[in-house]
């Protein structure tokens, strides 16, 4: 299909491991494809191999009608034919250059009156009108992250692919730039990659996320089908979290908000700029389960539903709850016979304020399917 990436690919590093990756996404509408594992998982391997970086022993890549790599048919476009922006996560950002002089880096071959044109064209896209003499050392984080991304979508690439791009940022600027960087991608309408380990950049900016660990590719799908329902438990263990449900901010004050998931109200730290439409987050070892009747903790959220199984992970157990929507809790095999946990028996689900992490999201985001 001339509308959709294919990749198929594996490179080895003699003494460490072997990164394979087989995925497909489609290109209409643009989406944002998430690489999710941790450090050593060969996140950035593919990436380069998709960049023309690094040459894979075999492999295949199409993007569109375009075939980039072919190890059988000899075909290997180098990367300036595979017209991809780059990002990386320490922004390579020359300091002597100015803003201006950063975006047009890239444009060498254009003629001035179209390299003048567009650098116009993204530093108002962009919002870095009135910088354009400014260096690098004199911009914010978030300026900075403006210029690296205008740099990259300057030269109108058929792929933008971002490393990490927003780990150089300390933790209050990464998280007001996630919702940024998100809508930015959105506008720029241009196929994405985005590398991360932090599961909240992968909620808040993926449309797809394919999960890597050790050099495989673990399981692929939207980020939320893949948090909440991982295949097994290596996918479970990389994830982290496993609860992970939509929900709609209903109301803000004093530094908590009302969210409504699936007909149930919770109470959750944090503003009305996280929404209205979030990702309510709650890890299993965070919900403390309770006989239907009794109180036995201080935490605002209860929520009554029924036990849909147990499963065992050694010394613990697993309880798979139905309370309107699915959720999980971790306790000890004694809890599990003083609560009386068996498949169909009515249980209390509590949850402090404090253990539900929300994370904004796009309401009019479309997932896809791998």
């Amino acid at each position: 299909m001339a509308s959709e990436m294919i990749v198929d690919l594996a490179k080895s590093f003699p003494g460490r491991l072997t990164v394979e990756a087989q995925f497909r996404i489609a290109l209409e509408p643009p989406r944002v494809l998430i690489l999710f594992g941790p450090s050593g998982a060969g996140k950035t391997t593919v990436l380069r191999c998709l960049a023309g970086l690094e040459w894979p022993e075999r492999g295949f890549i199409r993007v569109g009608p375009q075939v980039w790599l072919d190890t059988v048919s000899g075909i290997r476009r180098s990367p300036q034919e595979r017209e991809i922006g780059c990002m990386f996560q320490e922004y390579a950002l020359f300091p002597t250059h100015s803003v201006e002089g950063n975006i047009a880096f890239g444009l060498g071959s254009l003629p001035a009156i179209e390299r003048k044109r567009r650098v116009r064209e993204v530093t108002a896209l962009l919002q870095l009108t009135g910088m354009e003499d400014q260096r690098p050392g004199e911009l914010s984080g978030g300026q900075q992250q403006r210029v690296a991304l205008a740099r990259a979508v300057a030269r109108r690439p058929r792929l933008l692919i971002l490393d990490e791009p927003l780990s150089a940022l300390d933790l209050p600027t990464r998280v007001k730039l996630r919702g940024e960087l998100r809508n930015l991608l959105g506008q720029l309408g241009i196929p994405s990659l985005v590398v991360t380990h932090d599961w909240e950049e992968a909620l808040a900016l993926g449309d797809q996320m394919a999960v890597m660990k050790a050099g495989r590719l673990l399981q692929m799908g939207a980020p939320q089908q893949v948090f909440s329902q991982p295949k097994d438990a290596e996918v479970a263990k990389v994830v982290g979290i496993e609860t992970v449900i939509p929900g709609r901010i209903l109301e803000s004050a004093n530094g908590l908000v009302t969210v409504e998931v699936a007909g149930a109200q919770l109470l959750a730290v944090g503003t009305e700029e996280l929404g209205p439409e979030v990702f309510v987050c709650i890890r299993a070892e965070d919900v403390i389960l309770e006989t239907v009747g009794t109180a036995a903790t201080s935490a605002r959220n209860r929520l009554t539903g029924t036990v849909r199984e147990v499963s065992s992970m050694g010394a613990l157990l697993r309880v798979g709850i139905d309370c309107g929507f699915s959720l999980s809790a971790i306790v000890t095999r004694s809890a599990m016979e003083d609560l009386h946990l068996v498949s169909g028996a009515p249980v209390v689900a509590a949850v402090k304020t404090g253990a539900i992490h929300l994370v904004p999201r796009q309401s009019s985001r479309t997932s896809v399917t791998a």
